[in-house]
């Protein structure tokens, strides 16, 4: 027998539970399918565990700089299991009060198992048959791993699996320059790991600009990463326990020996398994399910949101996905993807907080640029702290005055960067915030500063 709803949503992802709770509020009856863990990967394998863990090696590096601050310390240790015991309480405590949230909530109806489709309208969990009038699909993403020679032959982590080694790896092996191999990298570092960045690019993270990338990188060496660019043939065999990296470089050893691999190297939608076919939605080349500004796929009564769409892979682009839906949907608003500003971090110390275009693609652009640049070390909140690293970068178009980009690489850089955002967001031009008066001493007072020195892209 079918048991009909008025929606289904697939996954409890960071979209999925929100649009419960709103669809529910709203008078509809909910069955919400998760297969595994609640939450999804922000909470179990993403954001909140990783950051838990850059926060314990953010501690141990303070504590080993305790003398550059007047504090004496002894030796400093690392008591891996603690740091793992205290990232495991902080996800498994977001997922136990998603879950408790979900299975409390009036008019939903929580399914544990594995859905596909059976027919546009209808999916199975198990035994059950369910069907709805409206369809949600919120299942996320996974760690994409490339077919290198010889990678079936060697034991490796991805960023799931990492979250639960029980010993400090000798030697960590990361494979891909980008924001969660970086992450990783330097936390383990600070947990005292040798660590060897390998990328198949001429620099790190592409998609930034080559000054944010040179920048991060020297950082990262500083603190004894060692890095492997331009790695065109990527190869992989064993030695007894270890694992042997090969690379083909314009310098170094043509071989890597460690004890851990990390594969970092993308991740891809979870929709090869929810038997799609059956329910008409098309996807693209790469798995991707194909939605429009209001996240609808080709069949209208199906929506994507979260990774799988391929819209966003973050955190916050997930969630705005809901508040689109649901605006649209519930409150007879008209939002689209297209109204968001592109705004991301990485976490790395100092973090990077990006809001719009780099200063590469507003050159593309065409338009006329004002630049504004200021380094860490003229940040007075950034000298008091010791953690001068890093700088400051705003793009702005000269005729309308608009902002188009900021990079903020340095302490709290990830924090400080939302001011600009708003302001972009309210469509204003940047001498609103040249106009502004700011906390003192903060970070995010030296903004009215730099904007305040914007000279023309030469």
């Amino acid at each position: 027998m079918t048991k009909h709803f008025d929606a289904i949503i697939i996954g409890a992802g960071q979209a999925g539970p929100s649009l419960a709770g709103r669809l529910t509020a709203a008078g509809k009856t909910v069955a919400l399918i998760e297969r595994k863990h609640f939450g999804g990967t922000c909470v179990n394998t993403g954001c909140m565990p990783t950051k838990a863990m850059v926060a314990s090696a953010y501690a141990a590096h303070l504590a080993r700089r305790g003398a550059d601050y007047g504090v004496t310390t002894g030796p400093i240790t690392i008591d891996f299991t603690r740091v793992m015991a205290r990232k495991d309480t902080v996800r498994f405590t977001s997922r136990g009060n998603i879950e408790n949230w979900l299975k409390g909530m009036e008019n939903c109806t929580v399914f544990e198992g594995h859905a596909r489709f059976e027919s546009p309208h209808e999916i199975r969990v198990g035994a059950a048959l369910l069907s709805a009038d409206q369809i949600f699909l919120n299942v996320g993403g996974r760690a994409a791993t490339p077919d290198f020679p010889g990678v079936a032959e060697v034991p490796y982590l991805t960023n799931v699996s990492i979250m639960d080694l029980d010993t400090l790896p000798r030697h960590l092996i990361v494979v891909g320059g980008s924001y969660i191999g970086l992450e990783f990298a330097q936390m383990f570092r600070r947990f005292g790991s040798e660590v060897t960045v390998i990328e198949k690019g001429p620099r790190l993270i592409g998609r930034e600009d080559a000054d944010v990338s040179d920048a991060i990188l020297a950082i990262l060496e500083k603190e004894g990463i060692q890095f492997r660019l331009n790695a065109e043939c990527i190869r992989f065999a064993r030695s007894g326990d270890d694992v042997v990296a090969g690379v083909d470089c314009t310098a170094g050893a043509p071989e890597i020996v460690g004890s851990h691999l990390l594969l970092a190297t993308g991740r891809r939608p979870n929709t090869d398994d929810l038997d799609l076919g059956r329910s008409g939605v098309k996807t693209d080349a790469r798995g991707y399910v194909e939605v429009d500004e209001t996240l609808k796929t080709n069949v209208p009564h199906i929506f994507a949101m979260g990774d799988c769409n391929g819209r966003g892979a973050f955190t916050h682009t997930a969630y705005n996905d809901f508040e689109i839906i649901a605006a649209n949907l519930l409150d007879g608003e008209a939002r689209k993807v297209s109204d968001r500003i592109s705004t991301y971090g990485l976490f790395i110390d100092p973090p990077l907080g990006r809001a719009g275009m780099t200063e590469t693609e507003a050159r593309k652009s065409g338009r006329k640029l004002l630049i504004g640049t200021r380094p860490m070390t003229r940040v007075g909140r950034a000298v008091e702290k010791g953690e001068t690293e890093g700088f400051m970068k705003v793009i702005v178009d000269a005729d309308s005055k608009e902002i188009l980009g900021a990079s903020i690489l340095g302490t709290s850089g990830d924090e400080a960067v939302q001011s600009i955002l708003d302001v972009m967001y309210a469509g204003k031009p940047y001498t609103t915030i040249t106009h502004a008066v700011h906390i003192h001493p903060t970070v995010s007072e030296l903004i009215p500063t730099v904007f305040g020195d914007l000279h023309p892209a030469t």
